[in-house]
C-alpha cells in the first residue's frame, strides 16, 4: 500500500506533543520507516515543517528533516499539476490540493492525514 503523509502527521511524529492524534501518528511512521508501508511526503510539506520547527536549533531541525526523508520518499508535483490545482475551484484549500497532486504523482493509495490544533 501507498500512501501520502500530510504535514500534520509529521509534525506530530516529530513534536511529540500529547494529543487525540499522536499515537495514530506514530504508528503510521513507525509502519513507514519498518518499509509495512510505502509512505511518501510532499516536496512542499518540508519547508512547512522546517519554518514551524524554527524555534528549535538548526541541529534539530536539520535532524527531522532527515529523518523524514529517510522514512518516506519524497514527491512533487508537475508544473501543469500545479496550474491545474491553481484553476481547480473543487478545492477550496490550495495546500490541501497540492497535496492531492503529489498523491496522484506518487500513485498513492490513500492521503494520511490529521487535524492539528494549536
Amino acid at each position: 500500500m501507498k500512501i501520502l503523509v500530510d504535514t500534520n502527521v509529521i509534525i506530530n511524529y516529530i513534536s511529540g506533543r500529547e494529543d487525540k492524534y499522536s499515537e495514530a501518528s506514530d504508528t503510521i511512521m513507525t509502519m513507514c520507516a519498518q518499509e509495512q508501508i510505502e509512505g511518501y511526503v510532499a516536496f512542499h510539506s518540508l519547508s512547512t515543517i522546517w519554518y514551524w520547527s524554527r524555534k528549535y536549533s538548526d541541529f534539530s531541525r536539520r535532524n527531522w528533516i532527515r529523518r523524514i526523508c529517510t522514512i518516506l520518499k519524497i514527491v512533487s508535483a508537475t508544473n501543469k499539476a500545479v496550474l491545474e490545482a491553481i484553476n481547480n475551484t473543487d478545492f477550496k484549500d490550495f495546500e490541501d490540493n497540492l497535496q492531492d497532486c503529489c498523491a496522484v504523482t506518487a500513485g498513492a493509495d490513500y492521503i494520511v492525514t490529521v487535524i492539528f490544533t494549536v
